[in-house]
């Protein structure tokens, strides 16, 4: 059996703050932006090389969590060295890296809280 992570809700207070912030600063990829119905808005955004989506979204109470509150998504990078200066330099604020038994990290937040880490995998 095979199952796919495609796409993760990320709660937010501002959708246009965040789609800017993980658009321009971030380079995710922006799939749609769509009001199926005038209290329902749906922004996907994909980050680059990745399978799996955000959504971010306004109106559909299945999705509904407290802004800020999701912790610790992984965006798997080969060099955080790298990563790390390039999101910097978009004005992204992040933590040092820390090695953790070979596995290198270093997080950041959006806007709202919701925190997110590079993650680079030994021998990758």
């Amino acid at each position: 059996m095979d199952l796919k992570l495609k796409l993760v809700p990320v709660p937010v207070t501002d959708i246009d703050r965040a789609k800017t912030f993980y658009i321009e600063q971030v380079g995710f990829v922006l799939d749609h932006d769509v009001r199926p119905r005038p209290t329902v808005r749906v922004v996907q955004l994909t980050p680059p090389g990745s399978a799996c989506s955000i959504v971010l979204s306004q109106g559909l109470a299945g999705l509904a969590m407290p802004a800020g509150s999701l912790r610790g998504l992984h965006l798997v990078v080969a060099d955080v060295g790298r990563a790390r200066p390039e999101l910097v330099g978009r004005g992204v604020p992040m933590g040092g890296i820390q090695d953790l038994g070979g596995i290198l990290h270093a997080g950041f937040q959006d806007p709202d809280g919701n925190t997110w880490t590079l993650q680079q995998l030994p021998g990758k």
